[in-house]
């Protein structure tokens, strides 16, 4: 059964791919490309890329000391629990002073710390100097910090 098209079918796909063309002829472009050089400078305010966002270089590395230190302490842990499991004696009382002990050992050093530096801060020493005749005097700032000392010298 082929039934043939009528002639008003035909006017009708006459009529529905005139439709179609006339579209197509006045459609609007979604996109350009500009095939011009990006220019090397310009005044336009910098874009942060993706990835790790835009900081200073000391926060920069403070990142990534914690980050690298972080990473450090999955493998003690999962040791701790592969021997706890294997002994099957896991005590919460005993994993919740052995996971506080750092925390509470560290906490009261820091502020001894803190307590003791800010002390030195309070006071500066007082200098008396009496000179007679040319005088060149420098004066050197030295400043020791860190685990892993680290001196820098600065002139005033």
């Amino acid at each position: 059964m082929n039934p043939t098209p009528e002639p008003t079918d035909r006017a009708e796909i006459t009529k529905l791919a005139a439709a179609v063309e006339e579209a197509l002829a006045a459609a609007v472009p979604t996109s350009y490309r500009d095939a011009a050089p990006t220019p090397q400078y310009g005044v336009a305010a910098p874009v942060p890329q993706p990835g790790i966002p835009p900081m200073s270089a000391r926060t920069t590395e403070t990142m990534r000391a914690v980050m690298f230190g972080s990473l450090a302490t999955v493998p003690p842990g999962l040791i701790a629990i592969g021997v706890m499991i294997a002994s099957q004696h896991a005590n919460p009382t005993v994993i919740g002073m052995i996971c506080a002990a750092p925390a509470a050992i560290a906490v009261p050093i820091l502020a001894i710390a803190r307590l003791i530096r800010r002390a030195g801060e309070a006071a500066p020493a007082e200098i008396h100097q009496t000179y007679t005749g040319n005088i060149h005097q420098e004066v050197v700032h030295t400043e020791t910090r860190a685990v892993w000392a680290k001196t820098v010298n600065r002139g005033k």
